[in-house]
């Protein structure tokens, strides 16, 4: 027997010896352009440090320039690679290491219980042990819960940001301590409103929306396991998405806001989206064509559910055959955490939420983006209506919905924008009909760094919960300086306080008892607190 435990502690330190992991990466010069001073190198990217980038020429000098300095195609450049760069090492390193620690951690634990069950048993009489084994079982459990546990609320930014890197530009994304933040215009790359059965269109077109700023997706970044997972069904969720797609759409709940199978009933497009009553594009099913569309690898998440997990294909993250699905659309993965699976049947993408989340009144999901509707007609489906083509105007202002109707040619919705003006052109074969409309003025998706997360690790508040009183510490006298609205809103995201400067007190007596959020706005960064009045 003592042979045997001896063979078990040189596994466990050949394990060790193992679980180093190296990385290397390949140095590739390429031209940059400085905006500032006009001016073109040939360098290899370095790093990426506290909003300045640092290159290595040839002759292995090292040249720093500011971020903003570089042009809007090197600012792409560079915010991909630094996401690279951690989805090569910070997810994967970081995450195997860690659970492989856990493993030992747990093997050693139970090791040492069977040796000391061993030794109880050639020591304690018969009588005594029965007493003493039920001891070393509770303990075993309880080591087996507390690791599962801990397994199970691991999250890693660097791994959220893999999965949307891909799709930079046409998204941008932050994160502090407590959400990962996705900006978007809610448009894909791909065509749109093209399979929608004729019976199937409202009459909606696609505007690009701006979940911008204040207005973008909030994925947990801590995901709490539900003790008791609520359905996604025909009565919760019907309003507002569930998820949001690595590129930068939403995803809605697949039965419509009048409880019908969307899917089934004919109402999407080849990619399993349309428009809703804001002319807002949204996908009802997982974006599976991501994967098809060679648009993402399929190692990567195509989505990110609203409870903090993660959406994947048909197959594991490792490549290995989809494992059989739980009642909620998915299973734990190898590495202990959580993680659903889109399917071409219902429930397509996410049965139950798994992680905890909020629902309003209204049936809907917070917190999260909102769509802002330019059109006020009441639209309702156009029975016979097939839509053939819907194509983006050369300025890229505006699109052109073109449809048949009963199985004529010649009608199409023709819109486009100039500010805040929205003008649509309703064809039919018999004539024109153009109505201007007032709306918000389109916005451009932002470059970010991960400036946000750093800011977010050195402003402190305290205490929470709290009662009267909160109070606010920064790091220094600049970061408070620079602050230039704080603001709470409550959980069902109404804005209870506001401050046009910084503050180091913050009075909540007046608030009910509930979860709040403070924003703190900085001049291109926002970073959010999660506290609870009581």
């Amino acid at each position: 027997m003592m042979k045997k435990i001896i063979l078990c502690f040189v596994c466990l330190f050949n394990l060790i010896a193992h679980a180093h992991i190296l990385n290397y990466d390949h140095q590739i010069l390429k031209q940059w352009n400085f905006t500032k001073d006009q001016r073109m190198v040939e360098a290899s990217f370095s790093m990426m440090k506290n909003g300045k980038v640092y290159l290595e020429d040839a002759q292995n000098h090292s040249i720093c320039i500011p971020f903003k300095n570089l042009c809007k195609k090197d600012q792409t450049y560079v915010l991909k690679r630094v996401a690279q760069i951690q989805a090569l090492n910070t997810p994967r390193v970081s995450r195997l290491q860690e659970n492989q620690s856990n493993v030992i951690k747990l093997f050693m634990i139970l090791l040492i219980l069977v040796v000391l069950t061993i030794g109880t048993y050639k020591k304690v009489s018969a009588a005594k042990a029965k007493y003493f084994y039920p001891i070393f079982g509770l303990g075993a459990l309880f080591s087996l819960y507390s690791f599962s546990k801990k397994m199970n609320t691991i999250t890693d930014p660097a791994f959220v940001n893999a999965a949307f890197t891909p799709f930079i530009p046409n998204v941008a994304t932050s994160w502090d301590n407590t959400y990962f933040y996705v900006e978007s215009k809610g448009i894909p790359n791909h065509t749109m409103m093209v399979g929608i059965s004729n019976h199937g269109w409202q009459q909606q077109v696609p505007i690009p929306q701006c979940y911008i700023g204040t207005n973008h997706w909030s994925i947990p970044l801590n995901p709490v396991v539900a003790s008791t997972p609520i359905a996604i069904d025909n009565v919760h969720f019907t309003r507002g998405a569930i998820a949001i797609a690595a590129n930068g759409v939403p995803i809605f709940n697949y039965h419509t806001n009048t409880g019908v199978d969307s899917y089934l009933d004919g109402q999407l497009d080849n990619y399993g989206g349309h428009c809703g009553r804001g002319d807002d594009y949204h996908y009802h099913i997982a974006p599976l064509h991501l994967y098809s569309l060679g648009q993402t690898t399929t190692n990567l998440p195509c989505a990110f559910s609203l409870d903090g997990y993660a959406v994947y294909g048909s197959v594991e993250p490792d490549g290995s055959p989809m494992a059989t699905l739980d009642t909620n659309h998915g299973h734990y993965g190898t590495n202990g955490i959580y993680h659903y699976h889109g399917t071409m049947t219902a429930p397509y993408m996410i049965g139950n939420f798994v992680g905890q989340v909020t629902e309003d009144a209204t049936y809907q999901l917070i917190p999260q983006a909102a769509a802002h509707p330019v059109r006020n007609e009441n639209w309702t489906p156009l029975s016979g209506a097939l839509i053939t083509s819907c194509t983006p105007n050369t300025p890229n202002t505006g699109y052109t919905v073109s449809y048949t109707l009963n199985g004529t040619p010649g009608y199409a919705t023709q819109f486009g924008w100039n500010g805040s003006t929205y003008t649509f052109n309703y064809i039919t074969p018999s004539g024109t009909t153009t109505t201007n409309y007032n709306g918000f003025t389109q916005c451009t998706v932002p470059v970010l760094t991960n400036d946000v997360f750093v800011l977010d690790q050195q402003i402190s508040v305290y205490p929470n919960p709290a009662h009267d009183t909160i109070f606010i510490a920064y790091q220094d006298k600049d970061m408070a300086q620079n602050v230039q609205t704080i603001s709470i809103y409550n959980i069902k995201g109404a804005l209870v306080y506001k401050s046009l400067s910084a503050k180091t007190e913050l009075e909540v007596r007046s608030l009910a008892s509930g979860t709040y959020f403070i924003k703190f706005q900085f001049s291109d960064v926002e970073v959010t607190k999660k506290i609870i009045v009581r």
